[in-house]
């Protein structure tokens, strides 16, 4: 997607060690005439899926996830990281590593929110090793539902995290994929 990738290459900074920041317009401030964009775009790669539900993680996914589930118009469920006093005491929770906290976070859903037989299309800003969207799979897995794709604004080829992915046996479309990063120089696989 042109609008993505441009904004990637004259505003994402790398950081080193796989790190791309892009919080001036994904992340931390949001544009939301570009996520209105890639919204659009994701739901139109997966228009076909039967989706009934978008399911995110907190809180980078939460962005693209609503933009793609207004086109779509389904609902978004997103795992929080902390379980809030609202949820009941029974949840759906797993542990995954995020790369940018470099440590295991919480990924907690509450069951009232997804259920068996729901068809779960999986949203986030990034698709790097793999692990935060496993972890959301398997919460879908653990509450009965299907994963019916996955779709991410960014893709690191380079962490193969579609590999991880793969026993999924879903579509996985991003709208920007990377496949090298420098301090000078980002690169996109397509």
């Amino acid at each position: 997607m042109k609008d993505l990738k441009d904004r990637i290459r004259t505003q994402g900074k790398y950081l080193g060690k796989g790190i791309l920041k892009v919080d001036g317009f994904i992340n931390h401030q949001v544009d939301p005439i570009l996520m209105k964009s890639c919204g659009s775009a994701l739901a139109s790669k997966f228009s076909d899926v039967a989706a009934t539900k978008i399911l995110t993680a907190e809180i980078s996914g939460i962005a693209p996830a609503l933009m793609t589930a207004m086109y779509l118009n389904l609902p978004v469920v997103y795992a929080r990281k902390h379980k809030p006093v609202t949820m009941p005491d029974e949840v759906l929770l797993t542990l995954a590593p995020s790369h940018t906290k470099g440590r295991l976070v919480e990924l907690i859903i509450s069951p009232e929110y997804l259920q068996a037989g729901e068809k779960a299309l999986i949203i986030d800003d990034f698709l790097a090793s793999g692990q935060t969207i496993l972890g959301l799979a398997n919460l879908a897995e653990a509450a009965g539902a299907d994963v019916v794709g996955i779709g991410t604004l960014i893709e690191k080829t380079f962490e193969d995290g579609r590999s991880a992915l793969s026993k999924l046996n879903v579509p996985i479309k991003s709208l920007a994929p990377i496949s090298e990063m420098s301090e000078s120089n980002i690169v996109f696989a397509d």
